[in-house]
C-alpha cells in the first residue's frame, strides 16, 4: 500500500468523504411508512452515511483485496467474542466450508475427518450448513428439531451416534441458541469436533457467553439479511491456533505460507523450506499444504463491517424489541399459532420470528403467507424445511435418526416474519392488524 498521504491529499480526501456523507444523508433518507403500500421485508440492511463514507474511504485506497480494514475487522470481531482468532471470508457459506474443511487437515493427525466419516446435523436448516459436509465427502446424519425453539432435539441427536460419528455441526436457528450445555457435553463425552453455525446469531449469548465460543469453530454471515452486513461476507472464529492455520490455508488457495497480501518472508526463511517432494528452498509463497480455495473478502466489504460492528448492540436490541412486541400481539392467536420460545439459559439475537400453524388450525400455511405477502408483509419458510426433500438431495448418501416428525411439521406448517431494525413501531402495529384480519376472516 502507498505510504503516508501528503497534507494536500489528506485534505482532498476529507472533502470527498464529507461530500459522500452529505450525499448519503440525502440519497438514503428513510421514506415514510404507508400501510399496505410500503413493503415490510423479512430482513434487510440498516445503514447511514457512516457506512457509505467508510466504503468510499476504502475505495480511495484502491487496495482491492484484504487490507487495513479487513485486519481491523478481524481484530475487533475476535476481541468482541473473547477469542484469539477471526478470519474474514467472502460469505457465511464460505465460512462454513472453511470450518468443515479445516477439520480434514492432515495437520490434525488422527483427529482429522476422513471420507465416509459422519457429521451430526439437522435437516431443517439452510443448505450451506449441510453442503460442506457433502463437499468434503462426509456423511450427514440428520436429527430432529424441537418446537417451539426450532433447534436440535438433543436426545434425538444422541440417537444419531454411531462408530463413524466424528463431528457435530448445527446452527443456532434464527438467532436462538441451541442447548449448548447439552450439545457440548455430548461432544466432549465422545471426543467429537463441534462447529457452531452462528450465521443467524451474531450477538446471541448462552449462559452469559457469546455463541461461537463453546465449539471448536464458529461461523458468521454478514449478508445484508443478518445482524450486521458487509454486503457479501462472513467469518470463521476459533480459539484453536492449529484450526485457525488450517482454515486460513484453505481460505487462501491452500497455501502453506501465512504472509498477508502484499507481504513477503514473514517466516524469515522463504527460500529455506523443504516440504513435500519439492526441492529445498522452493519459494514458500508457492507451497500448498491443502486443496484450497480463494475465499477471501475485500477491504471494501470490511470497511462497511467495521462501522456495522459499532452498531451491533443497538441492532440486537432493536431486533429484541420488535420480536417482543410482535410475539406479545400474536398471543391473541395462540389457539391457531405456535409461538416461538427462547432456549432456556439463552439470550437470543433474533434473526426472525418463527411461527407454526397448530394442528387443526383450520387453515394452511400457504393461505396465511399469501395473505401476508399480498398485504406487503414479507415471509420466509424455515429455510430448506427438510433438506432431504430438496431436488438436489436425490442420490445423496445420508442417514436420519428417525421420522424427524417436528422437521416434517416445520416443512409443512412453519414460516417466519421479520424483526430486523428497519421495522418501525408503525409497521409492527400494521403486521398485527393484518394477522387479526386474516384470522377474523376464517
Amino acid at each position: 500500500m502507498k505510504g503516508a498521504r501528503t497534507a494536500n491529499e489528506a485534505s482532498m480526501r476529507e472533502a470527498v468523504l464529507e461530500q459522500t456523507r452529505e450525499y448519503a444523508r440525502a440519497r438514503f433518507a428513510p421514506a415514510p411508512f404507508k400501510p399496505g403500500e410500503t413493503y415490510i421485508p423479512a430482513s434487510g440492511k440498516v445503514f447511514d452515511q457512516r457506512e457509505v463514507a467508510s466504503l468510499v474511504d476504502a475505495a480511495l485506497d484502491f487496495w482491492l483485496t484484504a487490507g487495513r480494514f479487513a485486519e481491523q475487522f478481524e481484530t475487533r470481531l475476535a476481541r468482541s467474542l473473547g477469542l484469539p482468532h477471526a478470519l474474514l471470508a467472502n460469505s457465511g457459506s464460505s465460512a462454513n466450508l472453511l470450518a468443515v474443511s479445516a477439520l480434514t487437515s492432515p495437520a490434525l493427525g488422527g483427529r482429522a475427518l476422513k471420507p465416509g466419516d459422519e457429521v451430526l446435523t439437522i435437516a431443517a436448516t439452510f443448505p450451506t450448513v449441510v453442503n460442506p459436509i457433502l463437499q468434503n465427502n462426509l456423511v450427514p446424519v440428520f436429527a430432529d428439531i424441537s418446537l417451539p425453539t426450532y433447534n436440535v432435539d438433543v436426545e434425538d441427536l444422541r440417537r444419531g451416534l454411531s462408530p463413524k460419528t466424528r463431528a457435530i455441526f448445527i446452527p443456532h436457528t434464527l438467532g436462538n441458541p441451541f442447548d449448548l450445555r447439552a450439545v457440548k457435553a455430548l461432544a466432549d463425552e465422545r471426543d467429537l469436533w463441534l462447529i457452531e453455525d452462528c450465521c443467524d446469531a451474531l450477538g446471541a449469548r448462552y449462559d452469559g457467553k457469546p455463541v461461537s465460543t463453546f465449539g471448536d469453530l464458529g461461523t458468521f454471515s454478514f449478508y445484508p439479511a443478518h445482524q450486521i452486513t458487509t454486503g457479501e461476507g462472513g467469518a470463521l472464529v476459533t480459539a484453536n491456533a492449529r484450526l485457525k492455520k488450517a482454515a486460513e490455508s484453505f481460505r487462501d488457495w491452500g497455501r502453506d505460507c501465512w504472509c498477508a497480501p502484499g507481504s513477503d518472508n514473514t517466516c524469515g526463511k522463504r527460500f529455506d523450506w523443504k516440504l513435500g517432494d519439492l526441492p529445498h528452498g522452493y519459494d514458500h509463497k508457492y507451497v500448498y499444504s491443502h486443496a484450497g480455495y480463494n475465499l477471501k473478502a475485500t477491504d471494501l466489504q470490511a470497511a462497511v463491517g467495521v462501522v456495522q460492528l459499532d452498531r451491533l448492540e443497538g441492532f440486537v436490541a432493536a431486533r429484541s424489541r420488535n420480536f417482543d412486541a410482535l410475539r406479545a400481539g400474536l398471543r391473541a392467536f395462540e389457539d391457531r399459532l405456535v409461538l416461538p420460545e427462547a432456549t432456556p439459559g439463552s439470550k437470543p439475537s433474533w434473526f426472525g420470528l418463527p411461527l407454526s400453524l397448530r394442528e387443526g388450525a383450520g387453515v394452511r400455511r400457504e393461505e396465511l403467507v399469501s395473505f401476508l405477502e399480498a398485504a406487503k408483509i414479507g415471509t420466509r419458510p424455515l429455510f430448506a424445511g427438510d433438506i432431504t426433500k430438496q431436488p438436489y438431495f436425490r442420490g445423496v448418501s445420508y442417514r436420519r435418526t428417525g421420522a424427524l416428525e417436528n422437521t416434517g411439521r416445520a416443512l409443512r406448517d412453519a414460516f417466519w416474519i421479520g424483526v430486523y431494525p428497519g421495522i418501525t413501531e408503525d409497521m409492527v402495529v400494521y403486521v398485527l392488524d393484518r394477522f387479526a384480519a386474516f384470522f377474523r376472516s376464517r
